[in-house]
C-alpha cells in the first residue's frame, strides 16, 4: 500500500494512516479496508482500484483481492444517486483539440455571460491534469464541504458570480502533478457528477481536457449531452487538431452534436492602431473549418490584453458587459443559447437578450 498514493495530499496510503489494522489473509483471498474522511471523497473509487492493482502486481496476480477491499468513512455512505443532472436542462461540453488555445479563458467568461442573460449556471472544471477555473474565479484556496440532503451526504460547489463551480482542483495539491491513469481520473470526474447538489441550472458548461482521451468517453457515457462547442485558434496546426475533436464527438459511436466552433485570438489590435487587425495566427480559420464541416462558427474573440490579465487575477472580462471584450463574449452566449433552442425544438425556447 505504500506504492499506492492518495491524489489528494499526494502521501501514500500507508503514511496517510488510511488503511486499516483489520486485513486478513485467508489462503489466495486478502480483505482489508481502507478509510477515508468523507463519503463524498472523489478519489474513493480510483484509490480503491489503484490498491487492488499494486496487490496484484507486487504480491501475485493468483492473490484473490478484486472486491475485497472494503471503504471506511466517518460519515454514513452516500447511496447511489438516480438520473444523473435530472435538474439540469441543457449540458454542454467545451472541448479543444490541443492545449494553449485558451478554451478555459473562453469557458469562464461563457458562464459569465451566461449569468448575466439571466440563466443558471453550473461549471465543473473536467481538466483533470490541468484545472484552471478554480484560479479563473480566484476561488483557489476554496475547499468544498458536504451536507445531508435527501438522506444523502452530497458535496456543495462553490458559487461565484453566479456561477456554481467545481474542480479536481479543490481537491488535490496545486503544487504536484496530477500522476492518474485514466481509470482513477475518470472515477473521481463521476463523483464529482453525481454526488453533488448541483440543483436546478438551465446551463452546465464543462471544461474539457484539451485532444481526445478517456475523460471525454466517461462524460458522453456518464452524462447526456446538448452538444459540444470547440474551440481553436486560426492556425493550421490547432485547426487539424479541431478536425480530430469534430470527428470524435460525431462519430456515429460518440454522437454528441457539434453545437459551433469559437476562434479564439482571431486577431490583435493595438491599443493606439483601433482600427488596425493583425492576423498573427492566420485569418478566418476556423471560420473556414466551421463552413468546411458544416457546423455554425458562434463567435470570433480577439487577441487582447485584458482577457489575459482578468483570467490571472480571477475577474472574466464579462463581468463588465458594457466593455468591448464584454460585449464580444455576451455576443457569444447569445450564439450559443440560439444554437441549443434549436437543438431543443420539444422545449420552449429560452429568452434571448440581445446585445448592440
Amino acid at each position: 500500500m505504500a506504492t499506492v498514493r492518495y491524489p489528494g495530499t499526494g502521501k501514500n496510503l500507508v503514511e496517510a494512516g488510511m488503511v486499516d489494522d483489520n486485513m486478513r489473509i485467508d489462503g489466495m483471498k486478502v480483505s482489508f479496508s481502507l478509510i477515508f474522511e468523507k463519503p463524498t471523497d472523489p478519489f474513493i473509487k480510483s484509490v480503491v482500484r489503484a490498491a487492488e492493482t499494486a496487490v496484484l502486481t507486487y504480491v501475485s496476480p493468483e492473490v484473490d483481492i478484486k472486491g475485497n477491499i472494503s471503504v471506511r468513512t466517518l460519515q454514513e455512505a452516500a447511496p447511489k444517486p438516480g438520473k444523473l443532472l435530472s435538474q439540469v436542462r441543457n449540458i454542454v461540453g467545451i472541448s479543444s483539440g490541443k492545449g494553449g488555445v485558451g478554451k478555459s479563458t473562453v469557458t469562464a467568461n461563457l458562464a459569465v455571460a451566461l449569468t448575466k442573460l439571466g440563466f443558471r449556471v453550473g461549471l465543473l472544471d473536467a481538466d483533470i491534469f490541468g484545472p484552471s477555473i478554480p484560479k479563473m474565479f480566484q476561488v483557489e484556496d476554496a475547499r468544498p464541504y458536504a451536507e445531508r440532503i435527501d438522506g444523502r451526504d452530497q458535496i456543495i460547489p462553490i458559487e461565484k458570480y453566479g456561477v456554481k463551480i467545481l474542480s479536481i482542483g479543490f481537491f488535490v495539491d496545486p503544487d504536484q502533478a496530477t500522476l492518474w491513469r485514466g481509470g482513477m481520473a475518470s472515477n473521481a470526474l463521476r463523483q464529482l457528477i453525481g454526488e453533488a447538489n448541483w440543483g436546478e441550472l438551465d446551463y452546465f458548461l464543462i471544461d474539457l481536457p484539451p485532444g481526445t482521451s478517456d475523460i471525454h468517453l466517461t462524460i458522453v457515457q456518464t452524462l447526456a449531452l446538448t452538444g459540444v462547442v470547440v474551440v481553436s485558434t486560426p492556425q493550421p496546426v490547432a485547426l487539424a487538431d479541431a478536425r480530430k475533436g469534430i470527428n470524435m464527438f460525431t462519430n456515429e459511436k460518440v454522437n454528441v452534436p457539434i453545437l459551433g466552433l469559437v476562434e479564439n485570438m482571431a486577431w490583435f489590435t493595438p491599443e493606439e492602431l483601433p482600427d488596425n487587425r493583425y492576423y498573427i495566427f492566420g485569418r478566418d480559420g476556423a471560420k473556414k473549418l466551421a463552413e468546411e464541416m458544416n457546423v455554425p462558427l458562434l463567435g470570433q474573440i480577439p487577441i487582447v490584453q485584458g482577457i489575459r490579465e482578468s483570467g490571472d487575477e480571477g475577474t472574466p472580462v464579462a463581468l463588465d458587459a458594457n466593455t468591448p471584450m464584454g460585449k464580444q463574449f455576451l455576443l457569444l452566449a447569445n450564439s450559443l443559447v440560439r444554437q441549443v433552442d434549436r437543438r431543443n425544438i420539444e422545449q420552449p425556447p429560452t429568452h434571448i437578450v440581445e446585445v448592440h
